[in-house]
Parts: structure tokens; C-alpha cells; sequence
């Protein structure tokens, strides 16, 4: 782990240049872009048909999309594990910046 991994982060500002780094292969990015735009997918059909069994489904979606990215393709850990509130702020406020182009999509 890295050492800046194993410092403590006292708030997002801090945490989400960090996580950046975390995500820097393209192919790591979009698979959680992925992952985040089908949670809202499928939530939104949950809503909307009342089948609320598939709001089950949420985790394995945006997990398994953004582990395989870190496993696979990034080839590091997580930063849930350690982080796992700044991580699922940082998967909202990474895609809202690749839509508005403050990062490469």
C-alpha cells in the first residue's frame, strides 16, 4: 500500500486526488462508469415497476464493475476497503467530471 494510502483522510477534498490516482487506467474508469450509470438504471426501473427485489442487485452491480476494473485492469486494491464512504463519493463525483470534462472519459 502505498503511503498515501495509509494516511487517514479528514475530508473528500483530500481523499479525491488520491482516488483519482487510484483510477488512472482508462479501462478501470469505464467500468465503474458503467456500474454507476446502470445502478441508476436499475434503480429507476425498481422505482418505476415497484419490483424492488432488483434494488438487491445494486451492490453486485456497482461493485462488481468497479472490482473487476481495480483487479483486472487497474491492478490495485480498492479504495472501498479502506475508504468505503469517500470511494462512493468519489464514483458520483468521477463521473459527473468525465460528463463534464474535467477528466478524460
Amino acid at each position: 500500500m502505498s503511503t498515501k494510502a495509509q494516511e487517514r483522510f479528514t475530508s473528500f477534498a483530500e481523499f479525491y486526488p488520491y482516488y483519482l490516482q487510484e483510477h488512472s487506467n482508462a479501462i478501470c474508469r469505464r467500468l465503474h462508469y458503467v456500474g454507476s450509470i446502470l445502478i441508476l438504471v436499475v434503480a429507476a426501473y425498481a422505482v418505476l415497476t415497484q419490483h424492488w427485489m432488483w434494488l438487491l442487485t445494486l451492490p453486485v452491480i456497482g461493485y462488481g464493475f468497479a472490482w473487476v476494473g481495480h483487479f483486472v485492469f487497474e491492478k490495485n486494491r480498492p479504495a472501498t476497503f479502506d475508504y468505503p464512504l469517500y470511494s462512493l463519493m468519489g464514483d458520483w463525483v468521477m463521473l459527473k467530471d468525465a460528463f463534464t470534462g474535467r477528466i478524460k472519459f
